[in-house]
């Protein structure tokens, strides 16, 4: 957990509003839930590891007999914990509130979690989620609409090039069972699939063996991953998918994936240079979220080696709070990894002056020149003038300050000489 110094703080909120102002013209409405949820919505078993890095919150009014007695059973101890992501929160949002959302909902959630892991770049236990969802849309056009209105968002912040791997949990579970893995061993074997950009089909294939995996299911996994494959390249569409596939992988789940890559193609299609569909298909990528019913999706940049967000379908998690099924799929951008990549995003065009003043200007004087300044539309900090002036203009200018005027007793308002800080 961080604090962050002015300059900084002001930089995040500047790169927050352009992804706000994206994500609202793309027709998303923004939601507020609380930092917390019950204990129990936390821990359903639909959060995938992130359920074990979930602060919890102790009960209100126990004794140290009562937590004694509890020490064997952690549930006793807590009924409520800190959010670890904002998509739990979301279904529980709209659960609660169906009644007076229209039938396709598009959310837009902005707002800190929390996860008690190890600390690393871009990784911490409390950082900023940028998520939008929409509810009730079970076709292809959800995926499509959430994928353009994220690169675009990356376009508006000068990261032009994004784009995104995509794959779809049928289809994963479709080919474990055909190679032969039995459905109680998947989890396990999905824990190590993802794995393989790291240590390679070898790796992958020693690792489930070690695991102890249905060996005629491996062997021939094994064999699928290292079988010969023309270098031809294919953009984007049914027959680049079916390449990365066995025979007779599914029709209608190739045709949803087809048909996003052909959406986002027509939305896309006026972005400057753009000669290809910016998706990338992936029959292993596997995202660990347990929720995921459906296509799951990560965003990548040339710039870097990791991910900058991720979604998918998960349209089995609202019928948890609901009692009826609701189709639902999410995007959510990482934003201590994407902000770290924004070199510059403009101000908001207001001037930014510091007054410099001595100590016999009046107090009034000083109160009437600024507020002619803020009446005008500029931001004014008032600075007593030091012995050392260049650092204190210095330290203006790192925090966006970009003009600055000295102020002397009897000075008229609206008469000062504004300098530039530069």
């Amino acid at each position: 957990m961080r604090d962050f110094l002015p300059a900084d703080k002001a930089r995040r909120e500047r790169v927050l509003a352009v992804i706000r102002d994206r994500y609202r013209a793309h027709g998303f409405d923004e939601i507020e839930t609380p930092v917390m949820e019950e204990h129990a919505r936390l821990h359903a078993g639909i959060g995938g590891d992130n359920e074990k890095l979930a602060y919890n919150v102790l009960r209100r009014g126990l004794d140290a007999a009562a937590i004694s007695a509890a020490a064997d059973d952690p549930a006793l101890l807590t009924d409520l914990g800190l959010r670890y992501d904002l998509t739990v929160p979301l279904a529980r949002f709209y659960a609660t509130n169906r009644g007076q959302l229209p039938a396709v909902f598009r959310s837009i959630q902005i707002a800190p979690v929390w996860r008690a892991e190890r600390p690393q770049k871009g990784r911490y236990r409390q950082f900023v989620q940028c998520d939008i969802d929409i509810i009730g849309d079970a076709s292809a056009r959800a995926e499509s609409e959430l994928i353009v209105a994220t690169l675009d968002t990356l376009d508006a912040l000068d990261l032009a090039g994004g784009s995104v791997r995509i794959n779809d949990r049928r289809v994963l579970d479709w080919m474990l069972d055909a190679f032969g893995f039995s459905p109680d061993e998947r989890p396990g074997v999905l824990i190590t699939i993802d794995k393989l950009d790291k240590i390679g089909p070898a790796g992958v294939a020693a690792e489930l063996r070690d695991r102890g995996a249905t060996a005629s299911a491996v062997d021939a996994f094994e064999q699928f991953l290292t079988r010969p494959m023309t270098m031809e390249y294919h953009p984007y569409g049914e027959r680049q998918i079916r390449k990365f596939l066995p025979a007779d992988a599914p029709t209608e789940v190739v045709a949803h994936l087809v048909g996003i890559g052909e959406a986002v193609a027509a939305a896309r299609a006026g972005v400057d240079g753009l000669a290809d569909i910016p998706l990338v298909f992936d029959p292993f990528l596997v995202r660990g979220m347990g929720y995921y019913t459906g296509t799951i999706f990560e965003l990548a940049h040339p710039s870097v080696d990791y991910s900058l967000g991720g979604g998918g379908r998960y349209d089995g998690m609202i019928g948890r709070f609901l009692g009826q099924d609701v189709p639902a799929v999410g995007f959510s951008i990482g934003f201590e990894r994407l902000v770290d990549l924004v070199d510059a995003v403009d101000a908001d065009g207001a001037t930014a002056i510091v007054l410099v003043h001595d100590r016999d200007v009046p107090d009034s004087e000083l109160l009437a020149h600024k507020s002619g300044l803020v009446a005008a539309g500029s931001r004014v900090r008032l600075e007593h003038r030091t012995k050392n002036l260049k650092a204190l203009l210095e330290r203006a200018a790192a925090d966006g300050y970009t003009s600055f005027a000295t102020v002397t007793a009897g000075a008229a308002v609206g008469s000062l000489e504004l300098k530039p800080l530069a």
